[in-house]
């Protein structure tokens, strides 16, 4: 059976954005072997748009953005989406019952799955279907943006820490 992870990148007061800070060259590569080793990633809407991204090659990519990019291409992906109609290259879009299919998907799968994107992670917390978070902290205070929890706040209990790079620690916690 899979198990569902929700990781972001957070700043100290509990906000994610891409836009206002990134990964340093050690967690990049970090998130690198993170996605040769998942089984999946689901995705809501917006975030699948984002990281549509990496379906291109960019000649101003390094060695690390060409490895990320063939990793993500390589793994499967599902996006939930009502706006959508379709989705791309080894992408499934997901119906109208989300919870019956990532249910299945759980069932069918084995090894970890990422959840990307605050909006689906609320979705699938309420449904309890998220077995880990792992949130990325850097040294950063946005001061307002998307929550990296969104909606219903699980109690949790902290299985990990660790630190990646020399300013984030990732956290890892499970339901409690």
């Amino acid at each position: 059976m899979a198990k569902l992870v929700f990781g972001m990148n957070q700043s100290l007061d509990g906000y994610v954005d891409h836009m206002a800070f990134a990964p340093g060259p050690t967690l990049f590569r970090h998130f690198i072997e993170e996605a040769r080793a998942q089984s999946g990633s689901i995705y809501g809407r917006q975030m699948y748009e984002i990281m549509r991204y990496w379906d291109d090659d960019h000649p101003e990519w390094d060695a690390d953005e060409s490895a990320f990019a063939a990793a993500w291409r390589k793994q499967a992906k599902w996006v939930a989406s009502r706006s959508l109609k379709s989705v791309g290259p080894n992408a499934t879009l997901l119906g109208d019952d989300l919870e019956s299919e990532i249910r299945a998907l759980k069932a069918e799968r084995d090894g970890e799955i990422e959840v990307a994107g605050p909006a689906l992670a609320h979705s699938l917390t309420g449904l309890g279907l998220i077995d880990e978070y792992r949130i990325y902290l850097h040294p950063v205070v946005l001061g307002r943006g998307k929550p990296y929890f969104a909606g219903p706040r699980p109690r949790l209990r902290l299985v990990s820490n660790d630190r990646i790079d020399e300013d984030v620690i990732r956290l890892r916690y499970v339901p409690a």
